[in-house]
């Protein structure tokens, strides 16, 4: 059964990325697909398989900004007045959501017009927007194992994060340990991370030698600091590969022994996905500190150490990097208990619960 779905989905990549993954299953099988985002989603949208595409009005709300959240709440209520005009004309049979604020206004729509609705939540804490319809939304789909601040009236499936094709296509058939390369994938989220830009050499710089010279180094870096670490590689004699953005980053995730990254939903699910060790940093400033919970998911099962951002020293990236790259072992359960935890049918399971929802 071919139907027509509204994808709703805030502005950032971490909640266009699921987005763009069931629109490309859907529209395989003949669906017709619209979605719904802000100005800032816009500049995704253009790989989403998606017409029409509408922008509406759409703004976060703080409590501790009151006349900002006053003004953000009327442009929800503008974005939903868009919505509801929509949804009369285009007439979807079910609306998905996948957060961020700009799915408000669709969502809010929706549950009042009486429509199926599925929520899809990419971190291990439910996001604000989605806590405001997780109780009435017919299916609640999670990123992770668990879910935490889900309403106990939740519908709550565990399917994991849907993953773009060109991700899901390139994992490796298996891990192999490193015999004389190494390596090292460091990124920092979708706008890379000052951070990890900064202390990543400088932790390099001190391991010893005997690990130092068998690095191969791809880095996303701010694009601040990216003269000065290609820079510093290039003084320590280190084969590094620095950019700001990878338009290819599954060869670099496929061929990684080891990857430092942000604990963002897609990173950790991609990550498990390729059946990779790691070193996780969560934002610190991550709302409900969800990048910890999402770590934890990976770190419980021996797959990763997590370094919060108060620890992040060269000292203790380069102590970490000594322990773990020097044990093919502990290498080898790392990624093997990785891949247990990775979801590769993700997407298809959630174009199915979206398909049986309406039949």
């Amino acid at each position: 059964m071919a139907g027509r779905v509204l994808l709703a989905a805030g502005g950032t990549g971490g909640h266009m990325f699921p987005a763009q993954s069931l629109a490309e299953i859907l529209k395989s099988e003949g669906w017709d697909v619209a979605l719904m985002t802000d100005a800032r989603g816009q500049k995704h949208s253009g790989r989403i398989p998606a017409d029409p595409i509408i922008e509406v009005q759409a703004a976060s709300i703080s409590p501790r900004k009151p006349f900002e959240a006053l003004k953000g709440a009327l442009k929800l209520m503008k974005g939903v007045g868009q919505a509801k005009a929509f949804i009369r004309d285009w007439k979807p049979d079910i609306v998905v959501g996948f957060g961020g604020y700009p799915a408000f206004p669709a969502m809010r729509a929706a549950q009042s017009m009486g429509l199926p609705t599925i929520l899809h939540e990419q971190n291990a804490v439910l996001g604000r927007v989605n806590r405001v319809f997780a109780a009435k939304a017919t299916h609640v789909v999670s990123g992770f194992e668990g879910l935490e601040k889900v309403s106990s009236k939740a519908n709550v499936h565990s399917l994991g994060n849907p993953m773009r094709a060109k991700i899901a296509d390139a994992v490796p058939k298996s891990y192999e340990s490193p015999t004389k390369t190494i390596n090292l994938l460091c990124v920092g989220g979708s706008l890379g991370a000052r951070i990890l830009s900064q202390t990543i050499p400088k932790a390099i710089a001190i391991l010893p030698e005997d690990i130092r010279s068998r690095l191969r180094v791809v880095q996303q870096t701010t694009e601040s600091e990216l003269a000065l670490a290609r820079a510093a590689y290039a003084e320590m004699g280190v084969d590094a590969i620095c950019e700001t953005f990878f338009s290819n980053i599954e060869i670099h995730l496929a061929k990684a022994h080891f990857i430092i990254a942000r604990a963002g939903a897609s990173s950790v699910s991609e990550i498990a996905l390729m059946g990779k060790p790691s070193l996780l940093i969560p934002l610190a400033i991550a709302m409900d500190d969800h990048q910890t919970v999402n770590a934890r998911s990976l770190e419980r099962h021996g797959a990763a150490n997590i370094l919060p951002e108060s620890e992040f020293t060269p000292e203790s990236v380069a102590h970490i990097l000594q322990d773990r790259l020097n044990d093919s072992n502990w290498l080898s359960s790392a990624a093997a208990a990785a891949r247990t935890h990775g979801r590769p049918n993700a997407a298809r399971d959630l174009a199915q619960l979206v398909i049986t929802t309406l039949t």
